[in-house]
């Protein structure tokens, strides 16, 4: 065989090896669309999408190390085994904080090698049939957050007074819209799919709980969001966008909500007037009962959080016409009178209101957060390590998994009789 022929050879099978690859990330979804929304409902290929899911913002940073790669894959692994099928995670780290993990090393600049730890997490993610969600920043300082931006702003010779300029400074939005163009259109290294035209990705988070205390009319933050939503829509035609919001209501909200605010108060946010955003395609919601009423007893905790739930539920379904995933909840061993019966009574009050309101509103619950065997340094009290799921839990998490894709398969068929029989299709 002559030299130029064994290279044609060798590309080919490279060729191969690389298609290979690419079907093999590709087969786990459920469907390869795009999830979207119908009125109150989230929608894959023209039935309802109900699921369950983690938070493990760790994703990324584990993966930027590929020694540490098999952590990502064993949790994608169990949370599929459990059948949860939403993963929220960071696909921000801005700036030298500390660690080794910075995407944004610099406005603009990245660390490939960190990006392409994201471009394996959003591979593993389809091949085990996980849809991601992806936030695009952080309100807190962890991971550089709005800090970082302001401190980039003044770099440039910006006058900033505090870190709530994020939300108002034109070279701060400068520098987010920039890094929100290179992560959505950045193209995967491993399976050669931008990430706006994979449907592992289940949405875009513009900002993991933001809060702008610094304008408690909630004026800076709602502009904000407008203009980042806009920009985000005009970059990715494909997924869906929420905003990350906690929940906590603006000074519009009657007094009847407001008095749910219990940590929220005056923070700049305001779940309805945010949402109602027309780029928004769906509501968030963050439950903590625990560490919001640290001094309460369980049995307080839990009734203001299903009072918390059932308002947002109806706010979503009356007000909004919008879906409501509950982004993140869980339960801390750090805080007094915790027990895994208690932990266990969250998770059974939060997929219960979820369950019940599938189909006028919930689409699905995201516990904080999920982590893996091996990964001490992560804990914060709230962690559930998933190889090592109490049992309690496990049948909590794998029974509501199970009814809500029961769901999702009655729902489908209910559509599909009524529309055979001509009678009206459900929205």
């Amino acid at each position: 065989m002559t030299r130029k022929k064994k290279q044609v050879a060798v590309a080919l099978v490279i060729a191969v090896m690389v298609v290979s690859l690419q079907r093999r990330v590709f087969d786990g979804l459920r469907g390869r669309g795009f999830v979207q929304v119908r009125g109150l409902q989230l929608m894959l290929n023209g039935e309802p999408f109900f699921a369950h899911g983690f938070n493990a913002y760790w994703l990324m940073a584990v993966a930027a190390e590929p020694s540490q790669r098999p952590k990502v894959s064993a949790a994608f692994r169990r949370g599929s085994a459990l059948g949860l099928a939403i993963a929220r995670i960071w696909a921000f780290s801005d700036g030298s904080h500390g660690n080794s993990s910075a995407l944004q090393i610099s406005p603009g600049v990245y660390d490939e090698r960190v990006f392409q730890g994201l471009d394996f997490v959003v591979a593993e993610a389809r091949r085990y049939g996980i849809r991601l969600i992806l936030s695009l920043a952080n309100n807190y300082d962890s991971f550089g957050g709005k800090a970082q931006y302001v401190s980039w702003a003044r770099s440039g010779g910006r006058d900033l007074p505090d870190d709530d300029a994020f939300f108002i400074d034109p070279l701060a939005r400068l520098f987010y819209k920039n890094n929100a163009k290179a992560v959505i259109t950045r193209v995967n290294k491993l399976t050669g799919v931008a990430y706006r035209d994979d449907p592992a990705i289940l949405a875009w988070e513009l900002m993991n709980e933001p809060r702008c205390p610094s304008d408690p009319s909630g004026a800076s933050l709602q502009s904000w969001i407008v203009e980042m939503a806009a920009h985000v829509k005009a970059l990715d035609g494909n997924h869906l966008l929420e905003a990350g919001l906690e929940g906590f209501y603006g000074p519009t909200a009657p007094p009847e909500r407001r008095q749910l605010d219990v940590a929220g108060g005056g923070l700049g946010a305001d779940f309805i007037a945010n949402n109602r955003i027309q780029d928004i395609d769906f509501a968030t919601v963050h439950a903590y009962p625990d560490l919001w009423l640290p001094e309460r007893e369980p049995a307080e905790k839990r009734e203001f959080l299903e009072r918390w739930l059932d308002a947002h539920l109806e706010d979503a379904r009356e007000k909004l016409r919008k879906p409501l995933l509950v982004a993140e909840f869980g339960g801390s061993s750090r805080q007094r009178g915790f027990s895994m019966a208690e932990r266990d009574a969250i998770f059974g009050a939060v997929f219960s209101r979820v369950y019940w309101s599938a189909g006028v509103g919930a689409v699905g619950a995201v516990f904080w957060q999920a982590l893996v065997a091996g990964m001490e340094s992560y804990g914060d009290g709230y962690e559930l390590v998933l190889e090592e799921l109490p049992s309690t839990t496990s049948f909590l998490i794998e029974n509501n998994c199970r009814k809500l894709t029961h769901l999702s398969k009655r729902v489908a068929s209910l559509r599909l009789a009524r529309g055979s029989s001509g009678q009206p299709q459900l929205d």
